[in-house]
């Protein structure tokens, strides 16, 4: 609590959080499922979102620690209560992307397939957001299948890519850039990044970290976390 307020009176530029254990929230009788629902809690945000950013993809997800058979009707959920295409477009600027390009993916297997293979793409994710992108000014493009739209994505073709739920985002951000990713959240009137992995359990107290992984004083590895702390300077003046 200390560290929102410091943030929010502006004096310090970002918090850093640790990895934090879901079940050990849980077991201690409080409401929140980790720091990102606690952080929108005491800032008061309402639509917040995690994006784990770093120099090889981008990823925000629009769903997170939920049960799979869940993620359907928590997107219906997402899509009446905002749009996380147009918040990730509002916040994206201040991370130095001025206009971003932002693809979608698909939930069901080949995106659906035009139904064949589930409606979710039809009734639920592309629902209505061709009009609200195009009155946003918004360059929106999808919901592409999810096997291929990280490839496009890492190629150059788009910014960020929304993903469905936790794992279809991470599994690809942590393929290609495990322990080098800031996880930043998007949607709150501070600056909040974490590290990109939870909390080891299987090496505590042996005095060693993980192949590659990053320290969370540094709330992001390497150069991801140079331009992210660069572009966040530079904008907030």
């Amino acid at each position: 609590m200390r560290a929102v307020g410091d943030a929010t009176a502006r004096r310090v530029d970002a918090i850093a959080t640790a990895p934090i254990n879901k079940e050990a929230l849980r077991l201690a009788g409080l409401p929140w499922n980790g720091h990102t629902d606690l952080l929108a809690h005491l800032t008061g945000a309402r639509d917040v979102a995690m994006m784990f950013h770093s120099e090889a993809l981008r990823v925000v997800l629009a769903t997170v620690h939920i049960a799979l058979a869940d993620v359907p009707r928590a997107l219906t959920r997402a899509v009446a209560r905002s749009d996380d295409r147009c918040s990730t477009a509002r916040e994206l600027p201040r991370f130095g992307i001025e206009r971003p390009r932002i693809a979608v993916a698909g939930l069901n297997p080949h995106a659906g397939e035009h139904g064949l293979f589930g409606r979710e793409e039809e009734t639920v994710i592309d629902a209505g957001d061709r009009t609200r992108a195009v009155r946003a000014g918004i360059d929106v493009a999808g919901p592409f299948p999810g096997d291929t739209v990280f490839v496009r994505a890492r190629r150059g073709e788009f910014d960020v890519v929304v993903a469905c739920y936790h794992d279809q985002g991470l599994i690809p951000v942590k393929l290609v850039a495990f322990g080098q990713a800031v996880n930043v959240t998007l949607g709150l009137p501070i600056v909040r990044t974490s590290v990109d992995h939870g909390t080891a359990f299987d090496i505590a107290g042996q005095g060693r970290r993980g192949s590659g992984e990053h320290d969370c004083g540094g709330a992001a590895g390497g150069a991801s976390w140079r331009s992210l702390k660069s572009d966040v300077r530079r904008i907030d003046g």
